[in-house]
């Protein structure tokens, strides 16, 4: 005897959710952020858009929240661990080198690109989705960076008088630049010269200088 058991609705729903994720972060990359609309993503995702309403304030908040999903899904197939933070091999240059030049290959990647773009330009002329998107995406970043500045201070390769964040932002800074406004080509080559300029500002003064 077949046993009949009603839908199991958290199923269709994270079906349904997902199915807006990828929706969502499709049409940005093919047509825009500015003419991404609700209606469109739920045309795309084979949904009402009352479901998308329901669960979501506005298109920027589904980009968000797709994005964050799509960082995750990455992390999980790349086997990292944000939990471990920024290796530490006792080169604090090769590591900041490491890390750096991660983020000019995702920033360089279509299937980020578009949707940071969206979210960064978003954020600036919509307070509370800059708030959410600083806290869930960009202040994990960062904690890992002064983490790792921190054990470089403890290592006496960085001043003790030098303050991690602003320190962190000496590397993430010029790259941000760049790859906002598009100045020039956003390159391993210039992550490393941004990691050489930066660690020799912060190596104590006594230091041999690092090459």
């Amino acid at each position: 005897m077949v046993e009949n058991r009603p839908p199991d609705a958290s199923r269709r729903n994270e079906r349904s959710r997902r199915a807006i994720h990828e929706a969502a972060l499709a049409l940005v990359a093919e047509v825009g952020y500015p003419r991404t609309t609700i209606e469109a993503i739920a045309a795309r995702a084979g949904v009402g858009k009352q479901t998308i309403y329901r669960w979501w304030p506005s298109k920027a908040d589904v980009l968000l929240e797709a994005f964050l999903g799509l960082g995750e899904r990455t992390a999980g197939r790349s086997g990292a661990d944000a939990a471990q933070g920024i290796p530490d091999t006792g080169d604090l240059a090769a590591d900041l080198k490491a890390v750096l030049r991660a983020t000019v290959d995702e920033l360089n990647d279509p299937a980020f690109e578009a949707p940071t773009r969206a979210l960064a330009a978003e954020g600036i002329v919509d307070p509370r989705l800059g708030a959410v998107f600083v806290e869930k995406l960009l202040d994990p970043s960062f904690e890992l960076y002064t983490a790792r500045l921190r054990a470089g201070q403890e290592a006496g390769q960085v001043r003790a008088d030098i303050d991690p964040r602003t320190a962190l932002e000496l590397l993430v800074g010029p790259l941000t630049h760049r790859w906002l406004l598009r100045t020039l080509p956003l390159t391993h080559a210039y992550a490393d010269a941004i990691v050489d300029h930066a660690v020799r500002g912060l190596a104590p003064r006594d230091a041999p200088v690092i090459s």
